[in-house]
């Protein structure tokens, strides 16, 4: 019951959204931050694998920021893939394609790709069970001293920021219905059972500081639409040459195979 659920609700954000960055997030600062951050372990030439591609935005902006061998985009969501493969004919990129698959049963062989990565994909399954079962499908497809990216919501930096936000008077930020935050402790042991080195980049917590803190004690929020307070590109701003504090709930493990 709850896989439909969250599947229904990717489904109508790919029709209602089509190639719009709104069909997985509305926050394009934080998409941008993701992007840069993935793209700074993408090298010319590598075969990359974005598993959970939603309608394929970040694809193609990866795409465009390296020469890759190859690119896949694979998601859960019919309606996100014929919208990903609409845009592909428009390009005509031989060396890009797009396919309907369950990131907890990747169908491609053992170490195809140089990189892989999710960006909020673990994050959709229900269960801490199957959320391993993916990474240990993403580590699976991933070639020998390659890189699984798992960028991705945690439980910790929420509480940390909704304690910040208690201080302040301000509504504690929650979980939507179709996430389930991973916990970094969890993630730490789970890799290390594994036998693999592994990196922490909280490349987003002065974004989230400014965007779902300071924003709100200094600007009048509510009348901006959206994302569209002036205030969160300043952070993103910032964000791109400060890093650390502990807030971000959006980070990345990034796993050396």
């Amino acid at each position: 019951m709850q896989k439909d659920f969250i599947k229904e609700y990717w489904e109508h954000q790919g029709k209602t959204h089509q190639d719009s960055h709104w069909a997985s997030w509305g926050d394009n600062w934080i998409i941008d931050l993701e992007i840069e951050n993935i793209s700074s372990y993408i090298e010319d030439g590598c075969s990359v694998l974005d598993m959970g591609c939603g309608n394929g935005y970040s694809t193609f902006k990866q795409y465009e920021r390296h020469n890759l061998k190859n690119i896949v985009g694979v998601d859960f969501a019919e309606n996100m893939i014929a919208t990903a493969n609409e845009n592909l004919k428009k390009h005509n990129l031989n060396n890009m394609r797009f396919e309907q698959g369950d990131v907890r049963q990747i169908n491609f062989s053992d170490e195809t790709f140089d990189v892989v990565y999710t960006t909020r994909v673990i994050i959709n399954l229900p269960t801490w069970q199957e959320q391993q079962k993916a990474i240990s499908e993403c580590l699976r497809v991933t070639k020998k001293n390659g890189f699984v990216i798992l960028s991705e919501g945690f439980w910790e930096p929420l509480v940390l920021l909704n304690s910040f936000r208690l201080l302040c008077g301000l509504e504690p930020l929650v979980e939507h219905d179709f996430n389930r935050y991973l916990k970094k402790t969890k993630l730490e042991a789970f890799i290390a059972e594994l036998g693999y080195n592994y990196d922490i980049n909280d490349f987003s917590s002065i974004y989230y500081l400014g965007s779902r803190l300071l924003r709100e004690l200094v600007t009048d929020h509510e009348n901006y639409e959206g994302f569209s307070n002036p205030i969160n590109k300043i952070f993103a701003d910032i964000q791109r040459n400060y890093k650390g504090g502990g807030f971000g709930v959006q980070q990345a493990f990034v796993i050396r195979k």
